[in-house]
């Protein structure tokens, strides 16, 4: 005879994991529907993933390659309006296509009737939709709809579903006019320009290296900030600006000396609004007298070459006297032949590694004391307080290194790759 008191219990998991999903899916029809739309998005496309390395603070051509969608949009553009577009046609779209701001920009400027912005508007206006059709045919419809601008979202779905209907051509005519009549239609042509470079590139990943010899790597994290989808794999001047960030010492030093270098002082000053000013007067008074020969700057600019080679000799003695006692704490990092000043004869003006004496260049070291060749002295401590205080009150470098950790790792996995920087290894 049956029991029928008997009962299947499901685990506590599985009863808490299916209490979960029936607050998204509440009945089996919903859920068989999500299923069903996965298993289809399954079937779509692989879309591109762009990898860019060592931008190394060109802001510019950061720009460029990112809004070529790294060489995918302009054969895709030459293949979709082959025989449809001339030449100087062709042209005008791509330069709309990569810059939709500067073009606009300029257009807003020369464009100054309603009827000028409106034949530009129709002309520019079709073969940006069919472009966009054929991206978001590689894409789920939620997950296009997601880089759709918010306000224009709907009004930019009907505009794309319109040409499957029966619906008359009045009906973008009229979406059209209420665009130009107002003084809209550039600003949604500039729109749709962002989102056929955002709908190329699935993936944006950085290789590492923000920062280093380049003039702003400010504006590259601010570049970044605007991408819809980007991770970023830290390099080791990575590393460095987020050891500045958090107050390490060593490493604002390092930061100093490499901006110095390459007279990158835009980033610090202009970008993340920290003042020079307690390193110039180290400078300035400490090594008034110093030729600092080999350390000048890879480039001229407002400062004073002199000036600014002295700016760096300083960051770099401090440098050179830090690391030496983050070694000597740490002699687990078996890094102690990187300590190197208690090695200097400053009588003689040489240096002994190894067993070998060598001849050194720069034979002025103000700061350095032979007794206690690693210790900082009054000028440089109280300056490295004032440089360290800036680089942690700066909000704007302390937002950017939240954005780096938050997209950033160590390493990445895409498929069957393994992303990682060169030098961190």
């Amino acid at each position: 005879m049956l029991n029928t008191s008997l009962s299947f219990k499901r685990p506590e998991a599985d009863l808490s994991m299916l209490e979960l999903l029936s607050l998204e899916y509440p009945n089996v029809d919903a859920a068989i529907a999500e299923v069903a739309r996965l298993s289809a998005v399954q079937t779509l496309p692989k879309s591109a993933v762009h990898v860019i390395s060592d931008i190394h603070g060109e802001d510019k051509k950061l720009q460029h390659v990112i809004n070529n969608a790294s060489g995918t949009l302009r054969p895709l553009v030459e293949e979709i309006f082959a025989g449809e577009m001339s030449p100087e046609e062709l042209s005008e779209f791509l330069k709309l296509t990569f810059y939709p701001a500067e073009v606009t920009k300029r257009l807003h400027a020369t464009l100054t009737a309603q009827e000028q912005i409106r034949a530009y508007a129709e002309r520019m206006l079709k073969p940006q939709l069919k472009l966009l059709r054929h991206l978001v045919s590689n894409y789920s419809l939620r997950l296009a709809t997601k880089l759709f601008p918010a306000e224009y979202s709907e009004l930019l779905l009907e505009m794309l579903h319109s040409p499957s209907t029966e619906r008359r051509p009045e009906f973008i005519k009229t979406m059209l006019d209420e665009l130009v009549r107002r003084d809209r239609a550039l600003h949604f042509i500039h729109l749709l320009g962002r989102l056929i470079r955002n709908l190329a590139v699935d993936e944006l990943i950085i290789g590492g290296d923000c920062w280093d010899r380049g003039p702003r790597g400010d504006r590259v994290v601010d570049y970044l900030r605007l991408q819809p989808n980007v991770e970023i794999i830290w390099g080791n001047h990575d590393a460095l600006w987020l050891g500045a960030a958090l107050g390490n010492e060593a490493l604002t030093c390092t930061v100093l000396r490499v901006s110095l270098r390459y007279r990158r002082l835009g980033q610090l000053d202009e970008g993340y609004g920290i003042p020079l000013t307690p390193l110039e007067h180290l400078a300035r008074t400490v090594y008034a007298h110093d030729p600092a020969e080999f350390f000048m700057p890879k480039s001229d600019g407002m400062r004073p070459n002199e000036l600014v080679a002295r700016m760096q000799k300083a960051a770099a003695i401090m440098q050179f006297k830090l690391e030496g006692q983050l070694i000597e704490r740490n002699p687990q990092w078996d890094l102690a032949h990187r300590r190197l000043l208690h090695r200097i004869d400053q009588v003689a003006g040489t240096i002994e590694i190894d067993g070998n004496t060598f001849e050194l260049r720069d034979k002025l070291f103000p700061t350095i004391n032979p007794d206690s060749p690693y210790e900082l002295t009054e000028d440089e401590a109280l300056c490295l307080s004032r440089m360290k205080r800036s680089f942690l009150r700066s909000q704007k470098l302390q937002e950017h290194m939240r954005f780096l950790v938050g997209h950033g790792s160590m390493y990445l996995r895409r498929d069957d790759c393994l992303i990682f920087h060169a030098c961190v290894p």
